[in-house]
């Protein structure tokens, strides 16, 4: 079964939200995209989940506020925080039994450890498996972009301004622009030798992301601070994935959350860069398809 449809959350925002599978399903995957992406993110890992578990999970994919087809967020309300709120109350609709897997690329796995800090409750009952994939706990504020460091400071700067200009924008997303945005993409998000087609679809999804929602988004990163958060997994079956050659969310920052997660299962792949859902789908895969057996069971 597949069903794409809407979720309208507390405050009135809009959520485009896709849900897959038999609704009866023994466990539900909860997918979150990361920061400017889309639920589309995940297209390859959600399609591939049902031969490399062996059964049909549910699985249940959602954009972010200000992201892909959902509304943007309202003024303030364009944070981690916030993502996390919406997240519990999708999670309270559409799947209130059961046992959960929860699964976060970048500020997608942010999301979760914000829900873990708000929610650590849900987390005792309901989440059998966590995958972090490409994500951090904090000290995002001045990333080194694996420059130089006077070059990253230089870099910095230059990413400051573009953020003014788009908080100040009152205009719709940026779709016809996308083109431009191709090189500077495939520099930033990915590793060594990048499918032509994987840099253009992900350029078109940062250039559809609200202009103004994307600077306030990025604001909220620099200030995540929860690996604290992370106690409320201590418990839970959890994999850290991370790119090598990752730029935005450096394999450093996966090793914390791993340092923070003594029993969890830390996975670093050479060559890939922060875009693992794409790069390394079959691998991103086949590990939570792990998650997924174990709950089960």
């Amino acid at each position: 079964m597949r069903t794409a449809g809407a979720f309208t959350t507390s405050d009135g925002t809009r959520l485009r939200v896709l849900d897959e599978g038999p609704a009866d399903a023994p466990v539900t995957v909860v997918f979150v995209h990361g920061w400017t992406l889309t639920m589309h993110a995940w297209d390859r890992v959600a399609s591939g989940l049902p031969k490399a578990a062996g059964s049909q999970p549910r699985s249940l994919r959602f954009d972010l506020r200000g992201h892909g087809g959902s509304d943007p967020a309202q003024p303030g309300s364009a944070s981690i925080q916030r993502c996390a709120e919406d997240l519990a109350e999708l999670v309270r609709a559409r799947a209130p039994e059961g046992p959960l897997v929860l699964v976060g690329h970048s500020m997608g796995g942010m999301t979760i450890m914000a829900l873990a800090e708000a929610h650590p409750e849900l987390f005792a009952r309901r989440v059998a498996g966590v995958a972090l994939v490409s994500t951090s706990g904090g000290d995002l504020g001045k990333p080194g972009f694996r420059l130089p460091r006077p070059v990253a400071a230089v870099a910095n700067r230059g990413e400051r301004m573009i953020r003014k200009r788009l908080a100040a924008s009152h205009g719709t997303r940026l779709s016809s622009r996308s083109r431009w945005l191709q090189p500077g993409m495939r520099w930033l998000l990915f590793g060594a030798r990048p499918e032509r087609a994987d840099v253009a679809v992900t350029a078109d999804w940062v250039a559809a992301c609200h202009p103004a929602n994307m600077a306030a988004y990025r604001e909220t990163l620099a200030e995540h601070d929860r690996l604290a958060a992370l106690a409320a997994l201590r418990s839970i079956p959890t994999i850290v994935l991370s790119g090598l050659s990752d730029r935005l969310t450096p394999h450093s920052h996966a090793r914390r959350i791993a340092e923070a997660l003594p029993d969890a299962k830390l996975l670093i792949y050479a060559d890939a860069g922060h875009m693992l859902p794409l790069e390394r789908a079959d691998e991103v895969t086949a590990r939570i398809a792990e998650l997924v057996t174990r709950a089960i069971r």
